[in-house]
């Protein structure tokens, strides 16, 4: 993608788009996500996804290569350090849980991956199937995030960086057999900036992030444990109720998000892409 400036109130004409909140969201309407897309389309889709952070599509019916076809229009697709793929469409990522399941993925706030080198661009999830009752997923807003936080408190963190480590979260979860995988850990900045629009937001999540650096622990662990709760504030957050063939494409730099398990023994199951992203700065 390429560098976006946000527009205050962007003019759609390929596409109808509705702000769910005025901080993060928006459903958008008139496009058909697995056929191809014409340049305009396109381009409103990015500009709205840029604005909203987070778009929600309705009465969609991908198969694996229209949902990688569609992710791969924001760049290429990211391979998933542990959870197996579909055969033949490494790209995919199964998400399902049925009355078997002992647990399931993104319980916890986080950013998708944020533990590799490169975290993702963003997202983009399609459910086939639902709950009738239940299995919504919230989003919350980094940027509102840091908008936030007091000045002190920007100050502070400026400059500072957090280790991400995928060790526990990953180790043992999606297979029995992986002791001898090595799981990606990385440092990425406290405070990142959006490549594209250049906006500041928090990049520190409660799956991922383990430690502050160049500061004793007792700090890291209070600060961390603060801003863990300030990011989960319901000021900056968007709750996306799912029907059979929803699309929720959220951005990964500036976005966390909550998977809810409200609806066991019933099944929620569709599948994920991963946009590649870049090191955050």
């Amino acid at each position: 993608m390429n560098k976006i400036v946000q527009q205050t109130n962007p003019i759609y004409e390929r596409i109808d788009v509705r702000p769910v909140t005025p901080t993060i969201g928006a459903e958008v309407f008139g496009v058909n996500l697995a056929a191809p897309l014409d340049d305009q389309t396109f381009r409103e889709v990015q500009t709205a996804f840029a604005a909203h952070s987070v778009l929600f599509f309705r009465d969609q019916s991908f198969d694996h290569a229209s949902q990688k076809a569609f992710g791969r229009l924001f760049g290429d697709l990211a391979i998933h350090p542990a959870i197996a793929a579909p055969e033949g469409h490494p790209e995919i990522v199964p998400i399902h849980a049925d009355e078997n399941s002992t647990k399931i993925a993104g319980e916890r706030w986080h950013s998708d991956v944020s533990c590799v080198e490169e975290p993702p661009l963003g997202s983009i999830l399609y459910l086939h199937t639902v709950p009738e009752i239940g299995g919504d997923t919230l989003f919350s807003s980094m940027y509102a995030a840091y908008d936030a936080l007091s000045e002190r408190m920007k100050t502070y963190l400026e400059g500072l960086t957090a280790r991400h480590d995928g060790e526990e979260q990953y180790r043992g979860r999606y297979s029995a057999d992986d002791a001898g995988r090595q799981y990606p850990a990385c440092d990425h900045p406290v405070i990142r900036t959006h490549p594209e629009t250049g906006r500041k937001c928090l990049f520190v999540n409660p799956i991922f992030t383990k430690k502050i650096n160049d500061v004793p622990r007792l700090e890291s662990d209070s600060i961390l444990r603060m801003l863990h709760e300030h990011c989960a504030k319901e000021d900056f957050q968007v709750r996306f109720r799912w029907q059979q063939g929803s699309v929720a494409f959220w951005d990964n730099r500036c976005v966390q998000h909550l998977a809810l398990w409200d609806y066991y023994p019933n099944t929620r199951s569709g599948f994920r892409v991963t946009i590649k992203g870049d090191r955050p700065v």
